[in-house]
């Protein structure tokens, strides 16, 4: 591949990374099959569609291919390219071959796509061309199609909420909504901070964070119950996200990014093990809101993330299956439970409608949390960021001298101890002359160095 085609490769256009993992369910495509389609790991396909990675090179527009996102503008400028569109473009001779139609290069919303499938549904199918047919269809087969009344078309798929449980009916309510229902649905979602160009690194996060805050310590209290854990998780994660402004900053939903590391957080079961955040907060006075609050309290925490995300901030399925890091059937069946279970603790929140409404009124609230200023947070988390930077420095200066004094201290070869015999199991020790003691070695020293003070010796002389 040359160098022109890879740089062209590369700057094909993805789209977002909640829209990848849409258009992979859409298609009917787990995630060990697009891995083994495009020769990688399934580790590689989910940090594609989380937004942790991107492909690149030819990996990239295999994967905008296999989206449905490559269109004819994405195609690469080569001089092949441009004689063979040159060709294309000459009149041809005989009858014009049919044109399959390409994907478009942008994504559609779900309220949009929804709206095209039920217009297509409902749009009578095409007159097939007789000379066509007639070469392939029998006489008598013709004529029996002829014969039957024609079929009413089939209304749009109705997406439900996954299998239920055996022996109960399955539920079949929609957890999309239609089209008609996505301007009310967009007013409903909370709006992120206004988008003003020029702005420092300081001053847009000192906006989001004066956006998103208060809002985010209400809804952390929803999740967990507790005041002081709610307001430590939501510093954490601004606090984390100046640490990664670079990524945050050029994140498609900066809020939904602070708000998946708020919610991480809190609901991490280690704290249990912390004597401050073992029990949660006294629950409010008013019966209706305790009584709510007590049921989400009662959820696992899966199932209470889900159904706050849904029925609570009014985010469609497949956004909230993946900021919780599930399959969509998998939060369907989770957002189901939970419904279930809440309507059996509170019976006038049966109807998923009034759910909605009471989540939304729950989160919506005015938060009554005094935080630090972003000032503050910044500053702190720059401090954080200085002292962990100057111990794993000091830890990693020590490791370096302690093993610099083991090397230059340590014995250059090793001397085997020659332990003394002993008995054992009333076996005798070995015979054989044993090891003097210092008084034994002293001793003969002394008889060495001294003469004998004993009459001399007679030695014959010889003759």
């Amino acid at each position: 591949m040359s160098r022109s085609t890879a740089d062209s490769a590369s700057s094909v256009t993805l789209p977002t990374p909640k829209e990848r993992r849409r258009l992979r369910e859409a298609l009917a495509l787990s995630e060990e099959q697009v891995a083994e389609a495009m020769g990688v790991t399934k580790a590689t396909v989910r940090s594609w569609e989380t937004g942790r990675s991107s492909p690149r090179g030819r990996k990239r527009e295999a994967y905008a291919r296999l989206l449905g996102t490559y269109g004819p503008d994405d195609a690469p400028t080569s001089p092949e390219s441009s004689n063979s569109s040159e060709r294309a473009a000459e009149p041809q001779s005989g009858p014009p071959s049919p044109v399959r139609p390409q994907a478009p290069a942008r994504t559609q919303t779900h309220a949009q796509a929804q709206a095209q499938a039920q217009a297509q549904a409902q749009a009578p199918a095409p007159a097939p061309a007789p000379a066509a047919n007639a070469a392939k269809v029998r006489p008598k087969a013709a004529a029996k199609r002829a014969a039957k009344p024609p079929k009413a078309p089939s209304p749009p798929p109705v997406i439900t909420a996954g299998p239920a449980r055996k022996g109960t009916p399955k539920p079949q309510e929609r957890l999309k909504p239609v089209a008609a229902a996505a301007p009310q649905a967009a007013e409903e979602r909370p709006a992120g901070p206004p988008a003003v160009a020029g702005l420092t690194p300081e001053e847009a996060f000192d906006a989001l964070y004066a956006h998103a805050a208060p809002g985010l310590v209400h809804q952390t209290y929803l999740l967990t119950g507790r005041r002081r854990l709610s307001r430590e998780a939501v510093e954490y994660a601004f606090h984390h996200a100046w640490e990664h402004w670079p990524e945050v900053a050029v994140d498609a939903d900066p809020v939904g990014w602070v708000r998946a590391t708020a919610y991480e957080y809190a609901l991490s079961p280690w704290h249990r093990l912390r004597r401050t955040h073992k029990y949660p907060d006294a629950p409010p006075t008013e019966a209706s809101r305790r009584a709510l609050l007590t049921a989400l309290l009662d959820l696992p925490a899966p199932y209470r993330r889900t159904v706050l995300l849904y029925d609570g901030l009014g985010l469609d399925l497949p956004e909230t299956a993946a900021e919780t890091e599930a399959s969509t059937p998998a939060a369907a069946n989770r957002l189901l439970h939970a419904r279930t279970v809440l309507a059996k603790r509170v019976p006038e929140l049966a109807d998923p409608d009034a759910l909605h409404r009471r989540l939304s009124a729950l989160v919506t609230e005015a938060p009554t949390a005094t935080l630090p200023a972003a000032r503050t947070v910044r500053t702190g988390s720059e401090r954080r960021t200085r002292t962990w930077t100057r111990a794993v420095l000091g830890v990693t200066a020590v490791l370096i001298g302690i093993t610099g004094f083991t090397a230059a201290t340590a014995p250059t070869h090793y001397i085997p101890a020659n332990a003394p015999g002993e008995t054992v199991n009333g076996v005798p020790v070995r015979g054989g002359p044993q090891k003097l003691r210092p008084e034994d070695l002293q001793l003969r020293d002394q008889l060495r160095s001294e003469p004998n003070p004993g009459p001399e010796r007679l030695i014959p002389a010889a003759e």
